[in-house]
């Protein structure tokens, strides 16, 4: 028979290093700290002082930015009086973007309010400068600085839906180039998200149907697509093929139409559509999109999918992929019309 047996929690010394010197009562409980030397050391004057209910600061003087987000996090994941009485809680919103180093964002400094996700069942309220946002969906959490954070897709819809909440677009607190370089960061920044992983985010929080948040991801997204275009249109040259058409309007003999590609080799029947799982924000137009390319496929033209960001991370395995494309050509293709737009 094997025995387990049990950890000791780690010093105090140890955790407030680990923690930034920002503790709560339970923690302080384990280690044998009584809640009436806590009282005393949190009088005025005192060496310690109380942040928010049950987390306290083991020094004295004002708690520095990434202590207060400490603070956020312990008071939002505390749960009963035991230890290992801990829920997860992620930090999220503009205090989550600030961590992650966003420049199109202020800085940690002057992020006053810390905006904290949790799941939906827990009982908790706002508390001080933080505010609970509960959700129902199960929480993913990435380490920032020690922290615990929301990926950055999530973060960003929960940024701009408290911006909306609190009126700051009708207030020209937030104008339409902050929420653009919020948006193209969160897309181009190392480590940030994909355009389908951020649309499901802002569709999700039901953001598209604002029209300044609309016109910007619709701006965003046209500005990539464009940009990758011009980038396959480079790389046909680079590997010999001639140049594809621009978004030519293909038709039938008869002149039922069948799609518009973004680009297309008429003497190979080949079409490229670039970023197809986001190119649309309205399900009708994603709707329209996917017809147009299930009937290129079924007339026997080749369809090539390609994604911006894997264009711009797999350049040559894309340039492989057109090229041998190009070689094979379309299969049993119907006669078809192609004209321009």
């Amino acid at each position: 028979m094997s025995y387990r047996i049990p950890q000791q929690p780690t010093s105090l010394e140890e955790l407030a290093r680990r923690q930034q010197n920002v503790v709560t009562a339970s923690q302080l409980r384990a280690r044998g700290v009584p809640a009436r030397l806590v009282s005393e050391h949190c009088r005025q004057g005192g060496p310690w002082q109380r942040l928010l209910p049950r987390v306290y600061l083991l020094q004295d003087g004002p708690p520095t930015p990434e202590q207060r987000m400490w603070a956020a996090l312990l008071y939002a994941a505390q749960n009963g009086r035991a230890e290992g009485g801990r829920e997860r809680a992620v930090i999220t919103g503009a205090a989550a973007l600030a961590l992650y180093g966003f420049v199109s964002m202020p800085r940690l400094p002057a992020v006053l309010g810390v905006e904290v996700l949790v799941p939906r069942q827990r009982r908790l309220r706002d508390a001080g400068q933080v505010r609970i946002r509960r959700t129902e969906r199960e929480l993913e959490a990435r380490e920032v600085h020690g922290l615990a954070c929301a990926p950055v897709a999530r973060a960003v819809a929960d940024a701009i839906r408290e911006w909306s909440e609190q009126g700051a677009f009708e207030g020209g607190r937030v104008g339409p180039g902050l929420l653009r370089a919020v948006l193209r960061e969160a897309l181009e920044r190392p480590g940030g998200c994909g355009a389908a992983e951020l649309l499901a985010e802002l569709s999700e929080a039901e953001l598209l149907a604002e029209p300044r948040v609309r016109a910007a991801v619709d701006e965003l997204l046209a500005a990539q697509r464009e940009s990758a275009l011009s980038s396959l249109m480079e790389l046909a040259l680079e590997r010999g093929l001639p140049l594809p058409l621009p978004g030519p309007e293909l038709r039938m003999r008869g002149g039922t139409y069948i799609a518009v590609p973004d680009l297309f080799w008429p003497e190979a029947a080949v079409a490229v559509e670039v970023d197809s799982e986001v190119r649309c924000v309205s399900e009708g137009e994603a709707a329209w999109v996917r017809a147009g390319q299930h009937r290129m496929e079924y007339l026997g033209v080749r369809v090539v999918y390609v994604g911006s960001s894997r264009l711009a991370a797999e350049r040559d395995a894309v340039g492989g992929e057109l090229a041998a494309a190009h070689r094979l050509g379309g299969e049993d293709v119907v006669e078809l019309v192609v004209t321009g737009r």
